[in-house]
């Protein structure tokens, strides 16, 4: 007769991705069974180091610190270097189902402060082998000038373009975007911390109705500002059926629907998320901490109650 523990033990791996509670708060030498959680081996990725320690943390024991260093040569044009934890392959979310996801972050001094392509955080669709294109994140926790921003990727609109002279000259429904005809894509601009000027957004010079933010009155937190803990909800939908929430300390700071990923062909079935330090080559060594990691198809798995936006 098999008991209840083994019962449960065989509905939980069989249980389908998008239902399973995963979490990691980084406290043993390793990441968690409970996590599925992995440091992906390749060649950019070797500019990255990973370390459990207990020194930095915002809860619990521990938090893993990840780093980068310059690796590629200098003749390598798209090059870049990474320390980036990845989701295992067959815990992913199907591209059309709403997942949420948490995790805290704490910026390391020195903080780079040029112009720079940087990111921290960011959502992906699968890309199947031989597929042509390179696909930007559909949403991305990115750095520029020292200073913490958000962007939405969709395929590109030209029916819901506007040209504008800047942010400030979009409309009430419309949302800042950077439009990207060459590779299929156009980027829009979500959310900032406190820090931001509309010179930080000179490649958003045109404006979309594609995508709508509903904001909060609250902006990104600085990454000066210490440990920020970050509650996503992720349900990409390229045919305008998508939705986002984003939160930081537990505060609201944007809803983003519309056109959110992409639909070409040669892209795969589900989404995913990866985290750690990624930037373009560079010089000098850039760290981040990172620490209490959940996903969960429930709010409440990844914030407290209270913070949970009303469906």
């Amino acid at each position: 007769m098999i008991g209840l523990a083994a019962v449960f033990c065989i509905w939980s791996q069989a249980a389908a991705p998008a239902s399973q509670v995963l979490r990691d708060g980084f406290d043993g030498s390793d990441f968690s069974a409970e996590g599925g959680l992995y440091y992906r081996e390749n060649f950019e990725q070797s500019a990255g180091t990973v370390e459990f320690q207990r020194k930095v943390k915002r809860d619990g024991a521990g938090a893993i610190k990840l780093s980068v260093k310059p690796v590629c040569p200098a003749s390598s044009d798209g090059c870049s270097e990474r320390a980036e934890i990845w989701e295992k392959t067959e815990l992913r979310v199907p591209y059309d189902e709403g997942v949420w996801y948490g995790f805290s972050i704490r910026f390391v001094n020195p903080i780079p402060r040029d112009d720079h392509r940087f990111l921290v955080a960011q959502w992906k669709r699968e890309i199947e082998p031989g597929a042509e294109g390179d696909f930007s994140p559909f949403l991305a926790l990115r750095m520029r000038r020292g200073k913490l921003f958000a962007t939405v990727e969709t395929n590109y609109l030209p029916q819901s373009e506007r040209s504008g002279d800047g942010p400030a000259a979009c409309a009430a429904n419309e949302t800042p975007v950077w439009l990207r005809p060459e590779t299929n894509q156009m980027r829009a601009l979500v959310a900032a911390d406190p820090t931001w000027v509309e010179a930080d957004g000179e490649l958003f010079q045109d404006c979309t109705d594609a995508i709508t933010v509903t904001r909060y009155g609250n902006e990104l937190p600085s990454p000066d500002s210490g440990w920020i803990d970050f509650a996503v909800f992720s349900k990409p939908g390229p045919d305008g059926t998508g939705h986002i929430e984003l939160l930081a300390n537990g505060k609201p700071i944007i809803t983003v629907k519309g056109h959110i990923g992409h639909a070409d062909k040669g892209l795969g079935k589900n989404q995913y998320f990866k985290f750690g330090p990624y930037r373009a080559a560079h010089s000098g060594e850039w760290t981040l901490y990172y620490d209490e990691f959940r996903r969960s198809p429930h709010c409440a798995d990844v914030l407290d109650d209270s913070s949970c936006p009303v469906p």
